[in-house]
């Protein structure tokens, strides 16, 4: 199983690429940063489920404060669990891809 899922954006609507180490995830994230049709997001983790922003989206996060750090927390989990079950529909949950910070 492929524990790691790289999440990116393509034509406003979320993707993702599992990866199964995170080393794998990381380089292919790098490889997204150069693609200019994609926008990459950042890389989940199945086992912790947890969410690792790309660098520029790190630091705007960073900057949140507590509330909307939870509520994009939740809302990209939410995104990456749908999308690693399949769920198409994961790719326009809450419109998210239309606030600034996913854009």
């Amino acid at each position: 199983m492929k524990r790691f899922s790289v999440l990116y954006l393509l034509n406003e609507h979320f993707h993702h690429i599992g990866c199964r180490t995170q080393a794998e995830a990381e380089s292919l994230l790098q490889r997204l940063l150069m693609d200019s049709r994609r926008i990459p997001v950042g890389i989940y983790d199945a086992k912790t489920e947890l969410f690792a922003w790309e660098p520029l989206r790190q630091r705007a996060y960073n900057q949140s404060g507590i509330g909307e750090q939870g509520k994009l927390g939740d809302q990209i989990i939410t995104i990456a669990e749908a999308l690693r079950h399949g769920n198409s529909s994961g790719q326009s949950l809450v419109n998210v891809q239309k606030t600034s910070f996913f854009a």
